[in-house]
């Protein structure tokens, strides 16, 4: 995989319905280029799905977790793109402080878990990790 395709599965995470149109001009390609990736994707298994996302009250994961991120040099970019392209990360949000990025991430059992995480360790110009799961929530806020 590469830049673009891990475009390509941001913008489909944020909405599955957009058209092929709308995510050439997003990503500055041909509709034709768009649309054979898409079929690639789905054909090796990348994209095994397009689905809806449910609410928080709705949405039952078995495995939840908080992972803090300490990236190398200036790879903050680099690596916020490419872990925008993993299904597994719910949310991405820049910090201050000892780590660069905490990632939401939601997968479906502690082995399926525990490949996202390798996945992501091997994400060029991330140095390390710290994961914390997830166990009981206290408060929840509605939006």
């Amino acid at each position: 995989m590469d830049d673009l395709d891990h475009q390509l599965i941001g913008l489909l995470r944020q909405d599955s319905r957009l058209p092929v149109a709308s995510l050439a001009a997003a990503t500055g390609v041909s509709r034709a280029t768009v649309k054979a990736r898409i079929d690639r994707l789905i054909e090796s298994g990348t994209i095994e799905a397009f689905t809806i996302r449910l609410g928080a009250e709705l949405r039952q994961a078995a495995v939840r977790a908080i992972v803090l991120i300490d990236v190398e040099g200036k790879a903050a970019d680099h690596v916020a793109q490419r872990l925008r392209g993993v299904p597994e990360v719910r949310a991405l949000y820049s910090t201050n402080g000892r780590w660069d990025f905490v990632a939401e991430l939601e997968d479906r059992d502690l082995a399926s878990f525990d490949e996202t995480l390798r996945r992501l360790r091997l994400i060029d110009g991330i140095r390390s990790t710290e994961t914390n799961i997830l166990l009981n929530a206290r408060k929840r806020v509605s939006p």
